[in-house]
Formats: C-alpha cells, structure tokens, sequence
C-alpha cells in the first residue's frame, strides 16, 4: 500500500474536523524530518509506507512518547517497527482530528 493512497484520507478526517492539510504535513514533516519538497516527492512517486519510513530523514527521537490507544491497541506496545510507526502517525492525526493544540500533538 503506498503513502500517497492514505495520505488523502489524513487530509480529509483532519478537514472534516477544521483542520488544514498544511497541519497534517506538519505532523508529518515533524514526525518523520522530511522537507515541505521531500514530502511532495514521496507522494509523487507514490513510495510504499516501508519505503517512506525507510527513506525518511530524521525519524523524531520523541516520537516514542506518543502513546495511547489506535484502532483498540496500545501504541506503545507494537512490536513491528513499521507498524509501529504507521501508527504513530495515526495517533498523531487522530490527536489532530480531535481538536488537540499542534504544539501538544508535536510534544513541544
């Protein structure tokens, strides 16, 4: 499954919440360290979710003090990296969604 397949649906649940798509990028960007143009490129070439985990720059060093419930299961206890980090990108657009402030769902 590639990026750019569920990426239009993080866009649409945080817009169906009066959100933007300039702060779903944001998350991701914070998530992952890509640039406003890597993160574009991703999505052009439609990389698989491997691969964007994969390629990403800087993977935040604080993205493991997301933790919580998604889709019924902890975060925090995942044990496939991938997985994992899919859904710390799930949580944090969730977090999004729900009204929460940028800085807290960016744990600044």
């Amino acid at each position: 499954m590639s990026f750019a397949s569920v990426y239009p649906h993080y866009v649409a649940k945080a817009e169906k919440k009066g959100r933007s798509s300039a702060e779903v990028d944001e998350i991701i960007r914070w998530l992952t360290g890509y640039s406003e143009e890597g993160l574009a490129a991703e999505l052009a070439k439609k990389t698989s979710f491997e691969d964007f985990f994969d390629r990403a720059p800087c993977l935040n060093p604080s993205r493991t003090s997301i933790t919580g419930l998604i889709c019924g299961v902890r975060v925090e206890d995942i044990e496939d990296p991938l997985m994992k980090e899919i859904r710390y990108l799930d949580k944090l657009i969730d977090e999004l969604a729900k009204g929460k402030a940028t800085a807290k769902i960016l744990r600044k």
